[in-house]
């Protein structure tokens, strides 16, 4: 049994490193919209964008992605 779990430890913490904050930026609020604004050159929405960050940067990206600031409409 106990060989069972060291085996298992590795893909454990691939999924806590790389599965959870995937999943917390598809399933976020603060991710935006999955296709791109009007006028955008880009074929990809921001949430597209901040999956494919935390995909290839791990938690690096995932980090700013939870530390990134929201932008605020200006009044003028």
């Amino acid at each position: 049994m106990n060989a069972d779990l060291t085996a298992a430890i590795p893909w454990l913490i691939l999924f806590a490193v790389y599965g959870l904050p995937l999943l917390h930026v598809a399933l976020s609020r603060r991710g935006g919209g999955w296709r791109p604004p009007a006028g955008s050159r880009c074929p990809f929405g921001p949430r597209a964008g901040w999956l494919v960050m935390v995909l290839m940067l791990g938690p690096v990206g995932w980090l700013m992605f939870a530390l990134r600031r929201p932008r605020h409409a200006s009044n003028r």
